[in-house]
């Protein structure tokens, strides 16, 4: 097995997720039960899940969920989508049947950790940083310049994560546009789409862009149902498929038989989904933004432009990563601070953390936050 690095995200959850009184660092929506969710299935849907039979499943996923994904897309069919446990195990072995040794990557930072240190493990990488002064933009120019004769994939995550970005849907299509040019996959994490707060800038999903680029999506963040541990990637390039199944029998081989229905209930009912939860975000946002306002002087605060994460300046003279363990540990408040967030590839700030406002009800963790700071003026 490739040798990675601890995940330093899910060592510190491991620590704190479900210790601390108030998780304010969720990255993923307020989910929902079971019955809630049953409760938005056809008959038809309700009775596969009642009468399932707990056998395996295919190695490429249920078909008829398939089917629903593929609805997803503009250009795609079933036969272009293969789904994993979750997205993690699809970013792993995309990027072991893409990259080998020889090879060439170039990932965006900040960026989930794996999205780096997966490819670091088998090949040279070359990082692009988002540019926090220029509201975390994206320069094409120095993509361009990173690319290599051995480039075979360009990794890129919009809404991103951590800091909510989302870049313009003609750069978007230019950087997939270059990607076809160079004969590059375009590897784009689009888990947080559906959750942009203008919904005229969603992106185009890139499988739609190009028939080499690799849409990666998950039922976790967007829809708010990471339990179910459904992902899915959408690439027209069917050898590419077929390497990810053949990759997949040495992980999962297949889904859950159950979450499978429950995600199929849940992309077929993704408009009410993500309308509850688009709206669940913009009743958040007006409290955030007032408890940002009161402590202006000790933060930074922007809101995202997609997704339910935020990635605020923290200005006090202590630093981001002890203002984020003295509030843990004496508030029972829980932020991830910048080191999480750390990148061998390219310089990243140290002085952000980063904040969920995707959560029911936030004000008993706003309130218990406001009393710490103000207690520490």
């Amino acid at each position: 097995m490739t040798r990675l690095p601890d995940f330093r995200l899910e060592t510190y959850f491991s620590r704190w997720e479900f210790t601390a009184r108030h998780h304010m660092t969720a990255s993923d929506v307020e989910t929902m039960t079971l019955s809630e969710l049953l409760a938005l299935a056809d008959g038809a849907d309700r009775a596969a899940f009642g009468n399932l039979s707990l056998g395996y499943t295919e190695t490429y996923g249920d078909p008829a969920l398939r089917e629903v994904i593929a609805q997803m897309y503009e250009r795609a069919d079933a036969a272009d989508v293969i789904c994993f446990s979750g997205a993690q195990e699809a970013l792993y072995l995309a990027m072991n049947v893409l990259l080998d040794a020889g090879d060439h990557a170039v990932v965006v930072t900040p960026n989930y950790q794996s999205a780096e240190t997966v490819p670091l493990a088998l090949c040279e990488v070359t990082g692009v940083a988002l540019d926090p002064e220029r509201d975390w933009a994206l320069d094409l120019d120095r993509v361009r310049a990173a690319i290599r004769p051995n480039t075979r994939v360009v990794s890129v995550n919009f809404p991103n994560n951590p800091t909510g970005k989302v870049i313009g849907a003609a750069d978007f299509t230019a950087l997939a546009r270059l990607c076809d040019e160079r004969g590059i996959h375009l590897f784009s994490d689009e888990v947080y789409r559906g959750l942009e707060r203008d919904p005229a800038r969603t992106l185009p999903q890139a499988s739609d862009l190009s028939e080499r680029a690799l849409s990666l999506n998950v039922t976790s963040k967007s829809l708010g149902l990471p339990g179910l541990r459904v992902g899915w990637i959408t690439c027209r390039d069917r050898a590419v498929l077929a390497r990810l199944e053949r990759a997949k029998h040495y992980t999962t081989i297949c889904n859950s038989g159950p979450s499978e229905i429950l995600a199929r209930i849940a992309l077929t009912a993704r408009k009410t989904i993500l309308d509850r939860n688009r709206a669940l975000i913009a009743e958040n946002l007006p409290l955030f933004d007032a408890f940002f306002a009161e402590f202006a002087d000790a933060f930074e605060w922007r809101a995202p432009d997609g997704g339910c994460v935020a990635y605020p300046r923290y200005l006090g003279p202590e630093g981001v990563e002890e203002f984020c363990t003295r509030l843990v540990e004496e508030a029972g408040v829980l932020l991830l601070p910048a080191s999480i967030y750390r990148s061998e590839l390219t310089p990243t700030p140290v002085d952000r953390f980063r904040i969920g406002i995707g959560r029911r009800a936030p004000e008993a963790g706003l309130a218990a936050l406001t009393r710490w700071m103000r207690a520490h003026r």
